[in-house]
């Protein structure tokens, strides 16, 4: 469901270090003595997880960079300060103010914590003209702008100003370098298709983006996202435009590429993960069996789909708010059939009440998204569990999935749920080496195998549980079953490693 920025997030999003300035002396203009009603004495200290936003007259109208009256500046400083003290500063990009990713707390602390070496982030920009996220087209605001690194120099006296006493003292109370941290995500183009609420997840935006690639291709996706965590993409298809040459995204007709391609950088490898048990499902197949599935979190539901149709699955996806399935039927081609089936329910919940009903005999009383009864096609235990969970609160150090997932009880269930050789397989984005480990050890201490996928893009990994100790299938054991999931997995298959 979710894909950093920095990743990530998607590309993931780059945030890089791109120049700082060492500074002898300043005289600070008498703009910067006017920050609203604060008393300037507050941002001497850090004070974990405090958030602090404020607006003042933009000084720097004749640069024609900024172009609002007033420019809003927020101050951030992590949930998990940094000794020695180290603050860093952001512009945001122009006319992207609205973008819950530079407007929201939210947006800023999962920016803040990419950087787990910062104490204190400062963000500068535009005051947003819109509560809400607004479509994006620079080729419509084509006016010349100056040099990121000119406005930079002339905010240097404001950062100052809102740099914390205690990194003077780590420079010999001389002026500390800042840094100038700049977003890179590869949006060209942005149109706003819908913003709704969901009962569970709150405000979300369908958007669909142009985007420049790595590789330097263009391509354009239909993605959905969180306000409460907006610099997590949740689902993105890949969408062709049905005429070539528009310079404005509205009013041009999309249609969806169905190539069986899973767009999203973790989803494949999600997949590749069933390679670990590829003979047991090749027995199951040649016995008539078809393989199960069941999917934590839906968004769109392209994974759902992909098991579905690409590799025979009967899948049953659990999706926490009804909001997020009618977005996903109407904009991402989500469709209820033989072989997919969904349910509305709190996942941990769902899986732990699952759980019993095996326990107890076996599953009832289940229903789908269109209000059929759907677990009585479920016969016996899942082959597969994929979770597909961001936690909704960026500051607890893991964005998927939720802590609560990684309880004792729940991951318990889940196993209850397997078939004898079944495997649980997992996106986690972790905030840093210290807390993948603890996902990988609360893991260890259920399931008899683990191993591993680096996704490649510095964010993602994958972990697949087993419930037995089956080795991974070694490359020279071609199955129908493998062979088929190398045409559509790739190099993942023989990338996954034992932990």
């Amino acid at each position: 469901m979710a894909e950093i920025f920095c990743s990530t997030i998607f590309k993931t999003q780059r945030i890089l270090v791109n120049s700082h300035f060492p500074i002898a002396a300043f005289v600070f203009p008498p703009i910067f003595s006017k920050m609203s009603q604060l008393d300037p004495t507050i941002f001497k200290s850090i004070v974990p997880s405090r958030y602090i936003t404020f607006t003042i007259p933009n000084p720097l109208l004749h640069l024609n960079h900024f172009h609002t009256q007033e420019l809003r500046i927020s101050i951030l400083d992590s949930p998990f300060p940094s000794k020695p003290t180290q603050i860093a500063a952001m512009l945001v990009p122009i006319n992207r103010e609205s973008d819950w990713i530079f407007s929201t707390e939210q947006g800023h602390l999962q920016i803040l914590l990419t950087f787990c070496y910062l104490s204190r982030l400062i963000i500068i920009g535009n005051s947003p003209n819109s509560p809400h996220p607004t479509s994006y087209n620079p080729r419509m605001h084509s006016n010349c702008t100056a040099d990121s690194s000119v406005v930079e120099e002339k905010l240097l006296p404001l950062l100052i100003e809102l740099t914390p006493t205690s990194a003077f003292r780590r420079t010999g109370d001389g002026i500390p370098e800042i840094p100038f941290l700049s977003y890179e995500d590869g949006v060209i183009r942005s149109l706003v298709l819908e913003r709704c609420v969901g009962q569970c997840v709150g405000e979300m935006l369908v958007e669909d983006v142009e985007l420049e690639l790595e590789n330097g291709d263009i391509e354009f996706r239909r993605r959905l996202r969180f306000k409460r965590m907006p610099n997590l993409v949740q689902t993105q298809i890949r969408i062709r435009p049905k005429k070539v040459d528009f310079v404005d995204m509205e009013g041009v007709e999309f249609e969806v590429v169905d190539d069986g391609v899973l767009v999203h950088p973790y989803l494949t490898p999600m997949a590749a993960g069933l390679s670990v048990i590829a003979s047991y499902l090749d027995a199951q197949i040649e016995k008539g069996i078809k393989p199960k599935a069941l999917c934590l979190g839906v968004g769109g539901g392209a994974l759902l789909g992909f098991l579905s149709s690409q590799l025979g699955f009967l899948v049953l996806g659990v999706e926490i708010d009804h909001v997020i399935l009618e977005v996903a039927r109407r904009y991402f081609g989500l469709v209820h059939g033989d072989l997919v089936h969904v349910c509305v329910g709190d996942a941990i919940e769902m899986i732990e009440k699952f759980a019993t009903q095996v326990e107890n005999g076996g599953f009832s009383g289940g229903c789908d998204f269109a209000g059929k009864d759907c677990l009585d096609k479920i016969h016996g235990k899942f082959d597969v569990i994929m979770v597909d969970l961001d936690s909704s609160n960026a500051s607890m150090g893991t964005s998927a999935p939720p802590l609560e997932f990684l309880q004792k009880s729940v991951l318990l269930a889940a196993r209850t749920l397997l078939s004898k050789d079944g495997v649980v397989i997992i996106n986690v984005i972790p905030s840093d080496q210290s807390s993948y480990k603890s996902v990988i050890v609360e893991f260890q201490q259920v399931f008899a195998g683990l191993y591993e996928i680096d996704v490649g893009n510095g964010e993602n990994f994958v972990l697949i549980a087993s419930t037995s100790e089956t080795g991974h299938v070694s490359c020279h054991h071609q199955s129908k079953f493998l062979k088929k999931l190398k045409q559509v997995a790739g190099s993942y298959v023989d990338s996954i490693r034992m932990i």
